[in-house]
């Protein structure tokens, strides 16, 4: 009797499960897994992006653009909040303040004069860690800008103090106070001279704004030449309701500004607590901040410059405020 058609072997139909099938399900409810980073897939532009800086480096070149580990590199800039004090001048009055710094670097073969060597006998003293290192390493310390001289110190962020407890200290040490606000000043260069002049003519402080305003970085501790650990630096919230409070005090507020109507020369204000309000070049003191003022003082130049930096125009003030201040009977 001939089979029915489809009765072969292979055709036949069995009810329940089948042997070797039961894995294609699970396969199916797993997916394909964890989505690759971006990185790491090929076809993606930040995976060629990777590879093309892979195939760089292995060349010889330094890694530039954005790292591409972001978890490792945002963990690094987050622990990395120090800064680097470069140059002998700096560096030997960073330590002399005694400012908590982690490590002094030295170049290899530098100069032994009498700065590297009381900053070495300072840091041995205190137990922070001494470095020898290239002086290629020293100059990527330093940044673009940076002169090291042979030397850097890594400090921790800058400490500012509070305006009013800047302003209680002077008064508590009997002095006539002599500050100096900054207003859109936002090179730190500037704020590093303006600090050095402010030590150098009897300053007691400096005051900047929170916001819009170059803070003590790296830069400014080099062009300061040191005196950033001598001086204190307050921030203000507010700079406007900062000096009003001052005014309340007993301080008078000098505004420096080409058209001021006092002429620096003929101010009378010099033996009274003063604080000085420097602008920015490019806008000069804010409309808020120039109502504020007690008076408006101008700087005699001659026609040719159109104004001073605020660095220069800063030094000047401070310089005739305390020159009139040493010509009053029994300064």
């Amino acid at each position: 009797m001939a089979k029915p058609q489809g009765a072969g072997r292979g055709n036949s139909k069995k009810k329940g499960p089948t042997k070797g099938t039961g894995g294609h399900g699970r396969k199916a409810l797993e997916g394909k897994g964890p989505t690759p980073k971006a990185e790491d897939r090929s076809w993606h532009v930040a995976g060629k992006r990777k590879a093309a800086q892979e195939r760089y480096i292995a060349a010889g070149g330094k890694p530039k653009g954005k790292p591409v580990d972001m978890n490792r590199a945002a963990r690094a800039k987050k622990n990395d909040d120090t800064e680097t004090v470069t140059g002998r001048n700096s560096v030997l009055e960073a330590l002399r303040a005694k400012i908590p710094a982690t490590a002094l670097y030295v170049a290899q073969r530098v100069e032994m004069d009498d700065r590297v060597k009381e900053m070495l006998a300072i840091a041995t003293h205190r137990e922070i860690p001494v470095l020898e290192v290239t002086r290629p390493e020293l100059d990527r310390m330093s940044g673009i800008d940076g002169v090291h001289q042979g030397v850097a110190l890594k400090v921790p962020p800058y400490t500012y103090a509070h305006p009013q407890d800047l302003l209680e200290e002077i008064f508590d040490a009997g002095a006539t106070p002599l500050l100096v606000a900054l207003d859109g000043v936002t090179d730190p260069r500037n704020l590093g001279a303006i600090i050095r002049s402010t030590a150098a003519f009897g300053g007691q402080g400096v005051i900047i704004p929170q916001r819009r305003s170059a803070g003590v970085t790296s830069a400014a501790w080099k062009t300061s030449a040191g005196a950033a650990a001598r001086i204190p630096v307050a921030m203000a919230s507010n700079l406007t309701a900062t000096l009003k409070e001052l005014k309340k005090q007993g301080v008078f507020v000098l505004g420096l500004d080409g058209e001021g109507d006092v002429s620096l020369p003929a101010l009378e204000l010099a033996d009274r607590p003063v604080v000085i309000v420097c602008g920015s070049e490019g806008q000069g003191l804010s409309r808020l901040v120039t109502e504020t003022c007690d008076q408006i003082v101008s700087i005699p130049i001659s026609t040719a410059p159109e104004s001073l930096n605020a660095g220069i125009a800063t030094s000047v003030a401070l310089y005739q405020v305390a020159m009139m201040r040493a010509a009053q009977p029994g300064e």
